[in-house]
């Protein structure tokens, strides 16, 4: 479909993926509703882009941050069109005894019940109006796993199972929905981590957050009647 003139609300648009999709739709001339945690950020991010942005700064994982993006959307603009549900934690793969299981909750409080929230508030929106498209961020660890992964990638088995399930409910409708599953993606995710994976994985080129981008942007750009369930994004590096 063409996006010029449609809006987008992106969550986790302060860096990373979210910040490099919100840049390539505006290339694409959508406007946008971006949301994440840091202000500072968004701002940041709207300064650089061409095309109207309205920033919410808040938590994605308040029960009332989706619906509130969605009035924005419609208050701001006159309409919405799209949600890439991306905001996201990632915490460093543990074994069992070291594994932190408080940060395991936040994971999936952040990475399952607010990704879903969003989901089915984005999709009521645009069942209402019979158009419209969501994107959910999955990861190349929603299909496979590794030892010690098992935390992050169960929450996105779960994104995996929502969002095929969804996609059935969804079919003859006007609605679309997708999964997006990258690879290893040079983000701030991995700062904290005392080995990082592209080292510890031996992957010389990792994904650029760009790359997510246009991945996202050519599912949004098909025809009407094509849907793309899935798409994978890997470096060439990675032999998973």
């Amino acid at each position: 479909m063409a996006l010029e003139g449609q809006v987008a609300i992106i969550t986790g648009a302060s860096a990373g993926i979210g910040a490099a999709v919100a840049e390539n739709l505006d290339e694409a001339g959508m406007s946008l509703v971006i949301t994440s945690r840091r202000e500072k950020n968004l701002r940041e991010l709207s300064s650089r882009l061409k095309n109207a942005a309205h920033i919410v700064a808040g938590d994605i994982v308040d029960k009332e941050m989706p619906q509130r993006l969605i009035d924005e959307a419609v208050s701001k603009f006159g309409r919405c069109d799209v949600v890439v549900n991306n905001a996201g934690i990632m915490m460093q793969a543990a074994s069992i005894e070291e594994i932190d299981l408080d940060m395991v909750g936040e994971m999936v409080r952040t990475n399952v019940k607010a990704a879903y929230r969003l989901a089915y508030t984005a999709l009521r929106h645009f069942k209402s109006q019979n158009s419209g498209y969501l994107v959910n961020t999955s990861s190349v660890l929603g299909t496979k796993i590794r030892p010690t992964t098992g935390p992050y990638a169960g929450t996105k088995w779960a994104i995996e199972a929502l969002t095929e399930a969804l996609r059935m409910e969804l079919a003859g409708t006007g609605v679309g929905i997708s999964a997006i599953e990258p690879g290893l993606v040079m983000t701030e995710l991995h700062d904290d981590w005392e080995v990082h994976p592209k080292d510890s994985l031996g992957i010389d080129r990792p994904l650029q957050p760009a790359d997510i981008a246009r991945a996202v942007r050519f599912v949004l750009e098909q025809p009407d009647h094509v849907r793309i369930p899935k798409i994978m994004v890997l470096p060439a590096d990675h032999a998973i």
